[in-house]
């Protein structure tokens, strides 16, 4: 079964939708204990293949898994990270908008578009975070209470090396069984993003309580914290917002 997106959450909490916000704040939170809530991070090994280091201060990374909003707002506290955008991957850019993707047949995933110092975090140090805190990469086509290919594990890999790095971590991930099963992280050439739309940035940084990120994100910073104590920052880094 296909259970929508949050979207109704994503509505602006004024005017006459307050109460239908309201009530549809308490479904999804009935929907997410009925899930679990967020899942336990996985401590992983780190990856035995890395980057090599750089003296370059700016890189690109994209990850999809699940939901932007909590894959988004587990970066966003990453020592290194410099900044972080919501948005989609994998399809046209008519088709780049949020009622479109939400449908499920654009072929985009909701991705996050990271950008870093290399000199400070790797591209196998954000993986690592990836597979461990930000999403389950057992998961085909779902996260949590969301279901559909928006919601794919995916990496789009923007160099060779990247492609390399990441194809070379998740074989050793398989290979050790961490995970108790495979993982289904796809790793796509269609890498162009699309930033989504204004109200999706820094989702999760300005509304913590919301029952969807209280319940499924915010328990990852938790886990971020616990697991990668030398990477976290506990001030998040925002994305500036025009309009």
């Amino acid at each position: 079964m296909k259970i929508a997106h949050k979207g109704f959450l994503s509505l602006r909490r004024s005017g006459p939708w307050g109460v239908l916000i309201a009530v549809t704040a308490m479904l999804w939170c009935s929907i997410a204990w009925s899930f679990g809530g967020a899942e336990p991070a996985v401590a992983i090994p780190a990856p035995l293949k890395d980057e090599a280091v750089s003296t370059s201060h700016s890189e690109t990374a994209l990850f999809a898994g699940g939901c932007f909003w909590g894959v988004a707002g587990v970066f966003q506290h990453v020592k290194g990270v410099t900044k972080v955008v919501a948005g989609y991957t994998g399809g046209s850019a008519d088709t780049a908008n949020y009622e479109t993707v939400s449908g499920g047949e654009s072929g985009h995933a909701e991705s996050v578009q990271v950008t870093f110092d290399p000199t400070q975090v790797t591209y196998g140090d954000l993986l690592q975070v990836f597979f461990s805190v930000a999403h389950n990469p057992t998961e085909l086509d779902r996260q949590g209470p969301d279901t559909g290919t928006q919601y794919r594990s995916a990496l789009f890999p923007l160099s060779d090396s990247q492609k390399s790095v990441a194809q070379a971590y998740i074989a050793q991930l398989d290979a050790s069984k961490v995970f108790g099963k495979p993982l289904v992280t796809t790793v796509e050439t269609h890498n162009h993003f699309y930033p989504a739309e204004g109200y999706h940035q820094n989702y999760m940084a300005e509304n913590p309580d919301a029952p969807y990120i209280a319940i499924n994100d915010m328990p990852k910073l938790t886990q971020l914290k616990q697991l990668f104590a030398s990477l976290y920052r506990p001030d998040p880094v925002l994305t500036p917002v025009s309009g």
